[in-house]
């Protein structure tokens, strides 16, 4: 995986990688595959944000794969691309932040933003393949250059125009993948966004998945089968993701004390917040808040 991600656990031996919200980070890379590399580099792995794999060019013996063809990389599940063989292919590696201001984003683009449930396709293995026309691949091929080449460049507002060139790529993507996705569109939609308004009000107080299932008229047993099977995480991992996200907001905006910000964000003992905050962002709260204030 890019530099940019890095490890948090493993769940049954498996990787999970998670894209780093360091504020000095731009929310995107962008991963030039050699040639003969398979998209997953071979070796079983999750992450846990969104991937694009676009093909530019193909080996002789990739049966079946085209140029312009898209890899929409679905986050939470198992991805192995061993038996994927390109001659060449550009991964856009991103956290849903890239779309929005970080007050909100992720939270709570994967039930709201239409042009990221693509990736929530629940095809076996992470993978679902699209093919963009031929005369859509120019602009494919120039808009992943124009991503590379403001990120590299760190020029004024260079973060804007990389998201809106990702944004034109995810328009492509969401109208390719409509016939795909749209049954999973239909169903169960209503309930997590009723799973989502529930954490959304109650993040800042203690909050569980039996009081979220009560909440929305479920058992918590389904209601974690559901969710993970839609979003890739777990109930409880989007309770966390929530408070973590108003944590960096309440950081880079405020002085508060670490005491005072983690009572806000739902959590009473400071010592378990600033652990869980570590282990999340690989840095302290205060540490983080010095690295934000220095990027500013």
């Amino acid at each position: 995986m890019a530099s940019r991600t890095y490890p948090v656990r493993y769940e049954a031996g498996v990787p999970v990688y998670r894209y780093s919200a360091d504020p000095a980070v731009p929310p995107m890379s962008v991963v030039r595959f050699t040639v003969g590399a398979p998209p997953a580099q071979g070796n079983p792995h999750i992450h846990d944000f969104p991937v694009l794999m676009y093909v530019d060019s193909i080996l002789p013996e990739a049966a079946g794969v085209r140029i312009g063809d898209i890899y929409v990389v679905s986050p939470g599940v198992v991805v192995d691309g061993a038996g994927v063989h390109l001659a060449g292919a550009a991964g856009i590696l991103f956290d849903p932040a890239a779309l929005g201001d970080d007050t909100t984003a992720p939270w709570p683009a994967w039930r709201a933003h239409p042009l990221l449930f693509p990736f929530l396709h629940g095809i076996p293995g992470g993978l679902l393949r699209l093919h963009v026309p031929p005369e859509r691949q120019p602009l494919w091929e120039s808009a992943i250059a124009a991503i590379e080449d403001e990120l590299s460049g760190g020029r004024a507002g260079y973060r804007q125009a990389a998201a809106a060139h990702l944004t034109l790529l995810l328009v492509d993507v969401a109208r390719l993948a409509v016939d795909v996705v749209g049954d999973l569109r239909r169903s169960n939609e209503a309930v997590l966004a009723d799973v989502f308004e529930v954490i959304e009000r109650g993040f800042g107080e203690p909050l569980s998945l039996r009081d979220v299932a009560g909440a929305v008229g479920m058992t918590p047993a389904y209601l974690t089968t559901l969710v993970r099977r839609r979003t890739g995480r777990t109930v409880q991992d989007w309770i966390l993701e929530r408070r973590m996200s108003e944590a960096r907001r309440l950081l880079g905006e405020s002085d508060l004390s670490i005491s005072e910000l983690s009572r806000r964000v739902g959590i009473a003992d400071p010592a378990y917040f600033t652990r869980l905050f570590r282990r999340e962002h690989g840095t302290a709260p205060r540490a983080w808040r010095a690295l934000k204030t220095a990027s500013a």
